[in-house]
C-alpha cells in the first residue's frame, strides 16, 4: 500500500525550468526567395539538408516550405541512386 492515506493532499507538479520561447523567428524557404535551386547534381547545396550520418533533415530544422522539402529529399535520393551522394554516414 502507499504510504499516504486517502484524503491526503496531492503534489504539485514542478514548473518547467526553461522559459518558453516566445518570438522565436521562423527560417524563410531558401528556393521560395529565390536564392537556389534544385537540382540532383548540385551536391554541395543538398548536403545542407543532410545530417553527418547522411539523413535528410526536417524541414523544422532546414527551414524549408513543404513542397520545396518534398523535392529536396527527391533530389537527394536521385543524387544518391546516381552515386553523387552516400547512403550511409561515415
Amino acid at each position: 500500500m502507499s504510504p499516504r492515506h486517502k484524503n491526503a493532499p496531492k503534489k504539485k507538479r514542478r514548473q518547467p525550468e526553461k522559459p518558453l520561447r516566445r518570438g522565436a523567428r521562423r527560417k524563410t524557404c531558401m528556393f521560395c526567395d529565390g536564392e537556389a535551386t534544385i537540382d540532383y547534381k548540385d551536391v554541395a547545396t543538398l548536403r545542407r539538408f543532410m545530417s553527418d550520418r547522411a539523413k535528410i533533415r526536417s524541414s523544422r530544422v532546414t527551414g524549408t516550405c513543404g513542397q520545396h522539402q518534398r523535392q529536396v529529399a527527391n533530389a537527394i535520393k536521385n543524387a544518391r541512386e546516381m552515386a553523387l551522394l552516400p547512403y550511409l554516414g561515415k
